[in-house]
């Protein structure tokens, strides 16, 4: 059976070159990740928790009870230290935006816990380990979470890129309305972004002294704890939230099309831009649209909540910038449309291989 060349993007699998290796593309969080995890690891590995298809996995322990969300993550960034960030933020913050997407509560009487390993290289200074460690524990405390147990292992000198670390979050999602989830968005619905699109990847990349010139661009790594929170009570009917990490807006849309069965169409001239980012893509020819962020929030919103539902994530922290980008149409046969600047309208695929490595 053959897939349709006009649905391709939408309807069926992606082809793909047979590879015997795993390549840096598997990692990039696009097609190549997407085809790995289909064909290799669900193959193997099948639950509930990963049928979901979420960032994090909701299970119900108990019946009429609070939900137990469940996520894990491992994080690899070369340089470990970056403007805005380093490796330790990177990891508490994924984690928990990670829970948030899911709709976990965050208060004293359900902080989000978190389990961490740590692989080590030889030769990796103490001090640098320190600011890594001192990283992770303010991170954790901004955004209401505690680090309860952990694990750390050395492998010998050009074997482990100085820092990898490992972890796992676990949150609760209490009964009530606010149920987010990647296959709810519903024709009608409103796409927010939390804010501008784009400065992880470029910090990041500009960090590693490659390019020949400096820029100040700011990583926008941040836990998302506090936008969250504020739309349980004003927006309690939203029906998605994601982060957009690897691969960038444009992939993450397409996930939550995909999940959801519908389409969905954004106007380029909302979408808000980090300047620098925007300059320094133009420059470089990358799409900033598939640059990883590590710091927004995509949030999916019945119209009749859009405005109370901005009007909280502005007046959060890493919120102020928040806008409405597009909205969730019936299903058509591009999962992703690009309204854009000329008033054309082009498909937005996901990030089909590697745009930066090293990330996230």
């Amino acid at each position: 059976m053959t897939c349709q060349p006009e649905i391709l993007s939408f309807n069926c699998p992606l082809p793909s070159e047979p590879t015997e290796r795993i390549q840096l593309a598997h990692g990039s969080g696009g097609k190549q990740t997407e085809m790995l995890i289909r064909n290799v690891f669900f193959r193997y590995l099948k639950s509930e928790g990963l049928a979901q298809g979420n960032d994090a996995a909701t299970l119900s322990p108990m019946p009429g009870a609070a939900k137990l969300i469940l996520t894990t993550d491992a994080h690899a960034v070369s340089p470990i230290f970056y403007p805005g960030g380093d490796i330790g933020r990177l990891a508490v913050s994924g984690t928990v935006n990670d829970l948030l997407t899911a709709g976990a509560t965050v208060n004293a009487d359900y902080p989000l816990l978190i389990t961490t390993g740590f692989i080590l290289e030889e030769g990796l200074l103490i001090a640098d380990l320190e600011r890594v460690l001192a990283s992770m524990r303010d991170c954790a405390r901004e955004a209401g979470a505690k680090i309860v147990a952990g694990d750390t292992k050395v492998v010998e000198h050009g074997k482990g890129d100085s820092l990898f670390i490992t972890t796992s979050g676990l949150g609760w999602r209490l009964p009530g309305p606010f149920a987010p989830d990647g296959a709810r968005a519903r024709p009608g619905d409103h796409i927010l972004i939390s804010g501008e699109i784009a400065s992880h990847g470029m910090a990041v990349l500009c960090a590693r002294n490659e390019l020949g010139f400096s820029s100040q661009i700011r990583s926008d790594n941040a836990p998302l704890s506090e936008i969250v929170s504020a739309l349980r009570s004003a927006a309690p009917g939203t029906h998605v939230l994601r982060d957009p990490t690897r691969g960038g807006l444009a992939t993450t849309l397409n996930e939550i099309a995909i999940q959801s069965q519908v389409s969905i169409e954004i106007d380029e001239t909302a979408i808000p831009l980090d300047p620098q980012a925007a300059v320094l893509c133009e420059m470089l020819g990358f799409d900033p649209l598939y640059v990883a962020n590590e710091g927004k929030m995509v949030v999916v919103v019945p119209p009749e909540e859009s405005p109370a539902a901005l009007q909280a994530i502005r007046a959060s922290r890493y919120g102020e910038k928040a806008v409405k980008i597009g909205e969730v149409l019936e299903r058509q046969t591009a999962a992703v449309l690009l309204k854009t600047a000329y008033g054309t309208r082009r498909r937005l695929e996901p990030l089909s291989g590697e745009m930066l490595p090293r990330i996230c």
